[in-house]
Protein backbone atom coordinates (compact mmCIF):
# COMPACT_ATOMS: atom_id res chain seq x y z
CA UNK A 1 0.00 0.00 0.00
CA UNK A 2 2.90 2.71 0.50
CA UNK A 3 4.28 1.96 -3.08
CA UNK A 4 1.07 2.71 -4.11
CA UNK A 5 0.05 6.12 -2.13
CA UNK A 6 3.63 7.27 -3.43
CA UNK A 7 2.88 6.35 -6.81
CA UNK A 8 -0.98 8.06 -6.71
CA UNK A 9 0.92 11.23 -4.70
CA UNK A 10 3.44 11.28 -7.86
CA UNK A 11 0.69 11.60 -10.71
CA UNK A 12 -1.17 13.71 -8.61
CA UNK A 13 1.53 16.19 -8.23
CA UNK A 14 2.10 16.05 -12.29
CA UNK A 15 -1.08 16.75 -12.73
CA UNK A 16 -0.92 20.14 -10.86
CA UNK A 17 1.91 21.30 -12.38
CA UNK A 18 -0.04 20.46 -16.01
CA UNK A 19 -3.04 22.80 -15.18
CA UNK A 20 -0.98 25.78 -13.82
CA UNK A 21 1.15 25.73 -16.93
CA UNK A 22 -1.97 25.49 -19.21
CA UNK A 23 -3.50 28.72 -17.16
CA UNK A 24 -0.51 30.57 -17.27
CA UNK A 25 -0.54 29.89 -21.27
CA UNK A 26 -3.90 30.75 -22.11
CA UNK A 27 -3.55 31.03 -26.17
CA UNK A 28 -4.77 33.01 -28.47
CA UNK A 29 -8.90 33.60 -29.24
CA UNK A 30 -10.51 31.92 -32.16
CA UNK A 31 -12.22 35.80 -32.66
CA UNK A 32 -8.45 36.97 -32.89
CA UNK A 33 -6.81 37.85 -36.06
CA UNK A 34 -3.06 38.96 -36.35
CA UNK A 35 -2.23 42.66 -37.07
CA UNK A 36 -1.57 43.70 -40.75
CA UNK A 37 2.09 43.11 -40.07
CA UNK A 38 1.56 39.24 -38.75
CA UNK A 39 1.56 40.03 -35.18
CA UNK A 40 -0.17 40.12 -32.35
CA UNK A 41 -0.88 43.81 -30.76
CA UNK A 42 0.62 43.74 -26.96
CA UNK A 43 -0.77 47.24 -26.24
CA UNK A 44 1.99 48.58 -24.14
CA UNK A 45 1.66 51.41 -22.61
CA UNK A 46 -1.46 52.45 -24.95
CA UNK A 47 -5.01 51.82 -24.46
CA UNK A 48 -5.98 49.07 -27.11
CA UNK A 49 -9.16 49.64 -29.59
CA UNK A 50 -10.99 46.91 -30.28
CA UNK A 51 -12.16 46.76 -34.22
CA UNK A 52 -14.94 44.38 -35.01
CA UNK A 53 -14.31 43.30 -39.01
CA UNK A 54 -16.30 40.96 -41.46
CA UNK A 55 -12.65 39.34 -41.88
CA UNK A 56 -13.07 37.81 -45.67
CA UNK A 57 -14.84 40.65 -46.83
CA UNK A 58 -12.36 41.91 -49.70
CA UNK A 59 -11.45 44.25 -50.84
CA UNK A 60 -12.33 45.95 -47.50
CA UNK A 61 -10.41 43.50 -45.21
CA UNK A 62 -9.06 39.98 -45.43
CA UNK A 63 -6.41 37.69 -44.75
CA UNK A 64 -3.03 37.83 -47.57
CA UNK A 65 -1.25 34.48 -45.81
CA UNK A 66 -0.72 35.67 -42.31
CA UNK A 67 -1.32 39.54 -42.77
CA UNK A 68 -4.74 41.26 -42.04
CA UNK A 69 -5.32 43.54 -45.29
CA UNK A 70 -7.71 45.78 -46.86
CA UNK A 71 -9.26 49.15 -47.31
CA UNK A 72 -10.54 49.64 -44.10
CA UNK A 73 -7.56 47.95 -42.12
CA UNK A 74 -5.44 50.48 -43.59
CA UNK A 75 -8.36 53.49 -42.92
CA UNK A 76 -8.88 52.20 -38.96
CA UNK A 77 -5.04 51.15 -38.57
CA UNK A 78 -4.17 55.20 -39.64
CA UNK A 79 -6.91 56.40 -37.55
CA UNK A 80 -5.67 54.64 -34.75
CA UNK A 81 -2.27 55.54 -34.92
CA UNK A 82 -3.38 59.11 -35.04
CA UNK A 83 -4.93 58.40 -31.89
CA UNK A 84 -1.96 57.10 -30.48
CA UNK A 85 -3.40 54.02 -29.61
CA UNK A 86 -3.00 50.20 -31.03
CA UNK A 87 -5.74 48.44 -32.65
CA UNK A 88 -6.86 44.38 -31.54
CA UNK A 89 -8.63 42.76 -34.59
CA UNK A 90 -11.36 40.88 -34.24
CA UNK A 91 -12.96 38.46 -36.51
CA UNK A 92 -17.17 38.72 -36.58
CA UNK A 93 -19.75 37.30 -39.09
CA UNK A 94 -21.39 39.65 -40.52
CA UNK A 95 -24.90 38.57 -39.21
CA UNK A 96 -23.17 39.17 -35.41
CA UNK A 97 -21.43 42.58 -36.43
CA UNK A 98 -23.82 44.98 -34.95
CA UNK A 99 -24.99 42.66 -32.04
CA UNK A 100 -21.25 42.29 -31.08
CA UNK A 101 -20.87 45.84 -31.04
CA UNK A 102 -23.93 46.56 -29.19
CA UNK A 103 -22.81 44.00 -26.25
CA UNK A 104 -19.42 45.57 -25.99
CA UNK A 105 -17.18 42.92 -27.30
CA UNK A 106 -15.52 45.36 -29.84
CA UNK A 107 -15.97 49.51 -29.69
CA UNK A 108 -15.86 49.91 -33.31
CA UNK A 109 -17.26 47.89 -35.88
CA UNK A 110 -16.11 47.76 -39.89
CA UNK A 111 -17.71 45.88 -42.95
CA UNK A 112 -18.30 48.03 -45.85
CA UNK A 113 -21.23 49.63 -43.30
CA UNK A 114 -23.87 51.38 -45.35
CA UNK A 115 -24.99 54.47 -43.44
CA UNK A 116 -28.88 54.46 -42.99
CA UNK A 117 -31.57 55.61 -40.67
CA UNK A 118 -32.54 52.10 -38.65
CA UNK A 119 -29.05 51.90 -37.92
CA UNK A 120 -28.49 55.34 -36.97
CA UNK A 121 -31.29 54.97 -34.43
CA UNK A 122 -28.98 52.13 -32.66
CA UNK A 123 -25.83 53.40 -33.30
CA UNK A 124 -23.52 56.55 -34.04
CA UNK A 125 -21.29 56.45 -37.42
CA UNK A 126 -18.38 58.58 -38.51
CA UNK A 127 -19.66 60.77 -41.68
CA UNK A 128 -19.17 58.97 -44.90
CA UNK A 129 -15.69 57.73 -46.43
CA UNK A 130 -16.99 55.74 -49.16
CA UNK A 131 -19.44 56.33 -51.96
CA UNK A 132 -20.89 52.86 -53.21
CA UNK A 133 -24.02 50.77 -55.21
CA UNK A 134 -24.89 47.57 -55.72
CA UNK A 135 -24.20 45.55 -58.56
CA UNK A 136 -25.74 42.01 -60.06
CA UNK A 137 -22.47 39.29 -60.89
CA UNK A 138 -23.42 36.04 -63.20
CA UNK A 139 -21.90 33.12 -64.63
CA UNK A 140 -19.77 34.10 -67.60
CA UNK A 141 -21.33 32.58 -70.95
CA UNK A 142 -24.49 32.68 -69.05
CA UNK A 143 -26.38 34.84 -71.00
CA UNK A 144 -27.54 37.06 -67.88
CA UNK A 145 -26.62 40.49 -69.07
CA UNK A 146 -28.97 42.75 -66.48
CA UNK A 147 -31.74 42.32 -63.77
CA UNK A 148 -34.06 41.99 -66.45
CA UNK A 149 -32.51 38.34 -67.72
CA UNK A 150 -32.98 37.22 -63.69
CA UNK A 151 -36.75 36.67 -64.22
CA UNK A 152 -38.00 33.46 -62.91
CA UNK A 153 -34.11 32.85 -61.70
CA UNK A 154 -32.32 31.97 -59.16
CA UNK A 155 -30.72 34.89 -57.00
CA UNK A 156 -28.05 34.71 -54.16
CA UNK A 157 -27.31 37.57 -51.51
CA UNK A 158 -25.35 37.90 -48.22
CA UNK A 159 -28.00 37.88 -46.05
CA UNK A 160 -28.88 41.18 -43.85
CA UNK A 161 -26.75 43.30 -46.13
CA UNK A 162 -28.33 46.62 -48.20
CA UNK A 163 -28.22 44.19 -51.11
CA UNK A 164 -30.23 41.31 -49.48
CA UNK A 165 -32.62 44.62 -48.69
CA UNK A 166 -32.55 45.31 -52.21
CA UNK A 167 -33.48 41.91 -53.47
CA UNK A 168 -36.53 41.97 -51.26
CA UNK A 169 -37.73 45.31 -52.25
CA UNK A 170 -37.63 44.13 -55.86
CA UNK A 171 -38.42 40.20 -55.47
CA UNK A 172 -41.97 41.58 -57.11
CA UNK A 173 -40.40 43.03 -60.22
CA UNK A 174 -38.05 40.39 -61.25
CA UNK A 175 -40.14 37.58 -60.04
CA UNK A 176 -37.09 35.61 -58.86
CA UNK A 177 -37.72 32.07 -58.82
CA UNK A 178 -35.66 31.45 -55.63
CA UNK A 179 -33.77 33.70 -52.77
CA UNK A 180 -31.44 31.74 -51.47
CA UNK A 181 -29.42 33.62 -48.39
CA UNK A 182 -25.87 33.22 -47.65
CA UNK A 183 -23.60 34.28 -44.65
CA UNK A 184 -20.48 35.09 -46.68
CA UNK A 185 -19.99 36.63 -49.91
CA UNK A 186 -17.27 34.12 -50.69
CA UNK A 187 -20.03 31.44 -50.14
CA UNK A 188 -22.42 32.94 -52.47
CA UNK A 189 -19.71 33.77 -54.98
CA UNK A 190 -18.88 30.05 -54.85
CA UNK A 191 -22.35 28.86 -55.66
CA UNK A 192 -22.66 31.14 -58.54
CA UNK A 193 -19.60 29.72 -59.88
CA UNK A 194 -20.83 26.13 -59.33
CA UNK A 195 -24.22 27.15 -61.36
CA UNK A 196 -26.25 26.36 -57.88
CA UNK A 197 -27.77 30.03 -58.15
CA UNK A 198 -28.15 32.38 -61.23
CA UNK A 199 -26.82 35.37 -60.22
CA UNK A 200 -25.71 37.60 -57.10
CA UNK A 201 -26.17 40.78 -55.69
CA UNK A 202 -24.05 42.44 -53.39
CA UNK A 203 -21.88 45.78 -52.76
CA UNK A 204 -20.20 46.63 -56.22
CA UNK A 205 -16.71 47.32 -55.02
CA UNK A 206 -16.78 44.02 -53.05
CA UNK A 207 -18.11 42.01 -56.44
CA UNK A 208 -15.80 44.04 -58.57
CA UNK A 209 -12.03 42.72 -56.59
CA UNK A 210 -13.49 39.65 -56.13
CA UNK A 211 -14.10 38.52 -59.41
CA UNK A 212 -11.31 40.55 -60.96
CA UNK A 213 -9.34 37.43 -61.35
CA UNK A 214 -11.79 34.86 -61.77
CA UNK A 215 -12.60 33.74 -65.61
CA UNK A 216 -16.06 32.11 -64.96
CA UNK A 217 -17.40 35.34 -63.12
CA UNK A 218 -18.77 38.84 -64.72
CA UNK A 219 -20.14 41.88 -62.93
CA UNK A 220 -22.66 42.99 -65.66
CA UNK A 221 -24.87 45.14 -63.69
CA UNK A 222 -24.28 48.24 -61.14
CA UNK A 223 -27.48 48.78 -59.54
CA UNK A 224 -27.66 52.70 -58.55
CA UNK A 225 -28.53 52.31 -54.78
CA UNK A 226 -26.68 55.70 -53.95
CA UNK A 227 -25.16 54.12 -50.37
CA UNK A 228 -22.12 55.67 -48.04
CA UNK A 229 -19.74 53.91 -46.14
CA UNK A 230 -19.14 54.63 -42.21
CA UNK A 231 -17.31 53.14 -39.47
CA UNK A 232 -20.11 52.18 -36.37
CA UNK A 233 -19.77 53.09 -32.46
CA UNK A 234 -22.37 52.99 -29.63
CA UNK A 235 -24.31 55.38 -29.19
CA UNK A 236 -22.73 58.25 -27.42
CA UNK A 237 -19.35 56.65 -27.56
CA UNK A 238 -16.61 59.41 -27.60
CA UNK A 239 -14.36 57.13 -29.54
CA UNK A 240 -16.63 58.26 -32.66
CA UNK A 241 -15.87 61.64 -32.16
CA UNK A 242 -12.17 61.45 -31.79
CA UNK A 243 -12.39 58.87 -35.02
CA UNK A 244 -14.26 61.45 -37.43
CA UNK A 245 -11.91 63.73 -36.28
CA UNK A 246 -8.32 62.18 -37.46
CA UNK A 247 -10.67 61.02 -40.56
CA UNK A 248 -11.27 64.61 -41.67
CA UNK A 249 -8.09 64.92 -41.00
CA UNK A 250 -6.73 62.18 -43.56
CA UNK A 251 -8.80 63.38 -45.96
CA UNK A 252 -7.50 66.78 -45.70
CA UNK A 253 -3.81 66.02 -45.60
CA UNK A 254 -4.86 63.34 -48.90
CA UNK A 255 -4.05 60.24 -46.81
CA UNK A 256 -7.60 58.86 -47.29
CA UNK A 257 -7.28 59.72 -51.53
CA UNK A 258 -3.68 57.29 -50.85
CA UNK A 259 -4.99 54.58 -49.70
CA UNK A 260 -8.26 54.44 -51.94
CA UNK A 261 -5.60 54.74 -55.08
CA UNK A 262 -3.95 51.63 -53.63
CA UNK A 263 -7.09 49.71 -53.56
CA UNK A 264 -8.69 50.91 -56.76
CA UNK A 265 -6.21 51.68 -59.06
CA UNK A 266 -6.91 55.28 -59.62
CA UNK A 267 -8.06 58.53 -57.91
CA UNK A 268 -11.54 59.09 -56.23
CA UNK A 269 -13.87 61.83 -57.08
CA UNK A 270 -13.24 65.24 -56.55
CA UNK A 271 -16.49 65.38 -54.87
CA UNK A 272 -16.75 61.84 -53.26
CA UNK A 273 -17.49 61.08 -49.76
CA UNK A 274 -13.81 59.57 -49.86
CA UNK A 275 -12.19 62.88 -50.08
CA UNK A 276 -15.43 65.26 -49.23
CA UNK A 277 -15.47 66.60 -45.62
CA UNK A 278 -19.24 65.53 -45.03
CA UNK A 279 -21.94 65.79 -41.59
CA UNK A 280 -21.83 62.96 -39.16
CA UNK A 281 -25.02 61.13 -39.87
CA UNK A 282 -27.83 62.01 -37.09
Amino acid sequence: MGKVKSKSLIVFMITIVFLILAACGGGQSSQEVSNSDGKKSKGENKRVIRVGLNVGYVPWEFKEGNNLVGVEVDIISEAIKRLDKEPEWIATPWTGLFAGLLAQKFEVAAAGITIKPDRIKEMDFTSPYYDSDQSLTTKTGSGIESMEDMKGKVIGVESGTTGDQWVQDHKDEYKFSEIKLYNSLQDAMMDLEAGRIDGEVSDIPASLYYTKDKEKLKVVERIITNEKYGLAFRKGDTLGVEFNRVMDEMKKDGTMAKIYEKWFGEAPSEDSSTVTILPVPE
